[in-house]
């Protein structure tokens, strides 16, 4: 009995060995094909050159550049506020109705298509509060799209401290302010970092709500201020690929490539910042 129980978790567990692989393998065949055909269009003029010949040639840099920009900016708007509302619904809301029916709201919210957030963030920012089309309304709005994911992802972690943490340091004397910032902010940051991993990331890749809200088609200068109209690799990418004809595939790919190198940049520092809270702790 007990070698028919062996064998049948030995068969599971290969089982879900393969359906990882499985899972896995194509995500290495996607990066391959855009390493293998996108490493050859760059060069130092591909990184660093405005672009030209409408958009043929030359290089992307105004559009780096305004990628970081919008990506620096959804973090600094996003983060605080979705860790500090993470904190209050756990630690300060009372579990009522009105608790739970606005957890569910949130978990509701990370669900919605991004050209929704575009669309809002066009008609609140832009046309409303009259940001225009600039950094400050393309930030607010990927920053509003990332709320939910670091919200949701600060309150599991906070709710997986056991509660024994939070009253011993209670009964030493601490304030509640004190127990949340040195007990239990360090012991849950490792889980509210993946989540601001993981929304960053998908914020930096987004081109339907920042279309309507930050860039334009080609603009051959850097921004100088958030009030500035920006390129943006996603949108940059999307044009070359659907509205110029003629487009060399190596400049696309070499687009590409360059936007996954700068998302799995923002990955790799918060990995880095999580594994050292993490040793830590």
């Amino acid at each position: 009995m007990i070698l028919v129980k062996k064998k049948k978790e030995k068969i599971v567990e290969n089982l879900i060995k393969i359906i990882g692989i499985l899972s896995i393998i194509p995500v290495f065949i996607i990066l391959g094909y855009i390493v293998f055909k996108g490493i050859s269009a760059i060069s130092w003029d591909f990184l660093t050159k405005m672009p030209e010949d409408g958009m043929r040639a030359g290089g992307i840099f105004p559009a780096i550049v305004g990628t970081i920009w919008l990506t620096i900016g959804t973090i600094l708007i996003s983060v605080p506020f979705g860790v500090l509302t993470g904190i209050y619904l756990v630690e300060y809301a009372k579990d009522n109705w009105l608790t739970r029916i606005i957890n569910l709201t949130i978990i509701n919210l990370a669900g919605i298509p991004s050209i929704i957030y575009g669309l809002f963030g066009m008609a609140l920012f832009v046309i409303f509060l009259k940001f225009d089309v600039s950094i400050l309304s393309g930030s607010l709005t990927l920053g509003i799209m990332c709320l939910p994911v670091i919200i949701t992802s600060t309150r599991e972690s906070l709710l997986a401290i056991p509660n024994h943490l939070r009253e011993a340091s209670l009964a030493l004397g601490a304030t509640k302010w004190e127990t949340i910032t040195k007990v239990i902010l360090p012991a849950a940051l490792p889980g509210i970092l993946t989540g601001v991993i993981l929304s960053i990331s998908r914020a930096a890749g987004e081109t339907a709500p920042i279309m309507f809200t930050a860039v334009a088609f080609y603009l051959p200068f850097l921004p100088e201020t958030p009030w500035d109209q920006v390129m943006a690799l996603p949108y940059h990418l999307y044009v070359i690929s659907t509205q110029v004809p003629n487009m060399p595939l190596e400049y696309m790919t070499g687009t590409l490539f360059v936007l996954v190198v700068i998302t799995i940049s923002f990955n790799l520092i918060g990995a880095a910042i999580r594994q050292k809270f993490n040793k830590n702790n």
